[in-house]
């Protein structure tokens, strides 16, 4: 049997901190794969994710359907989560987010180029994804799987994927790994949005990114960061120490 508790937590500890970080605010959500069954999901009930408590995760199969008959008001934009699972194996934690210094490079011809080493895992240029193409106008949220579908087919085998005029999507194989590329990102973009304003511009090159792509998630160096953080956003006493 596998004990689902420490996972349970630490997707509390990923809320609080894309919460604290600015990566997340009263919208945007972040979920995890089942590890005892991959076909299912945990992500919170409809709640700000700053607010977040072990008693609001609920458990879904990919399609969106709660497990269970759980009738408590789920996210509406829950399938991103389940079509970016469904369309990647690897793929074990997942995040949606409407940070604004990511905005501007889903709507301009500008690309968002991975320019400081801690954004290597960015990949080297995240597809833009535009729900208008294959779906008309909309209120550009993603409603229903065969939207989810389309986002993920951009997302797979990627760690980002940019959506036009509404935010991103990012993938991990850890909650870390998902947490950490998602506080990079807006951080990079920052810096990129400044970089461009001086003329010139070197960006990692595809062998850094893919350097730092193939770093294991799992190794201890990481947990320094995720201490930091969780401690940072008030939560480091549900913190599990690693081996």
């Amino acid at each position: 049997m596998t004990d689902l508790e420490p996972v349970l937590r630490d997707l509390v500890i990923a809320n609080r901190i894309l919460a604290n970080e600015d990566v997340v605010d009263a919208y945007g959500h972040v979920s995890v794969r089942n590890p005892a069954n991959p076909e299912h999901y945990f992500l919170s009930c409809s709640r700000s994710p700053e607010l977040v408590q072990r008693s609001d995760i609920m458990e879904f199969r990919l399609d969106g359907t709660p497990v269970g008959g759980d009738s408590r008001n789920p996210y509406l934009e829950r399938f991103i989560h389940g079509a970016a699972y469904e369309a990647d194996p690897n793929a074990n934690a997942v995040v949606h987010s409407h940070a604004e210094e990511v905005l501007p490079y889903t709507i301009t011809t500008q690309a968002l180029l991975p320019v400081i080493h801690s954004a290597g895992l960015m990949g080297p240029e995240p597809p833009v994804w535009d729900i208008a193409e294959n779906f008309g106008d909309t209120t550009l949220l993603v409603v229903n799987m065969d939207q989810g579908r389309d986002l993920a087919a951009q997302l797979a085998g990627k760690r980002i994927v940019l959506m036009r005029g509404h935010g991103f999507a990012a993938t991990g194989r850890n909650l870390s790994e998902v947490v950490r590329v998602s506080v990079m990102l807006p951080r990079n973009a920052r810096i990129l949005t400044t970089a461009l304003q001086f003329g010139g511009l070197k960006p990692l090159s595809p062998g850094e990114v893919a350097l730092r792509q193939d770093m294991d998630p799992d190794h201890k160096a990481f947990y320094r960061a995720w201490e930091y953080w969780a401690t940072r956003a008030g939560c480091g006493d549900m913190l599990t120490p690693p081996d």
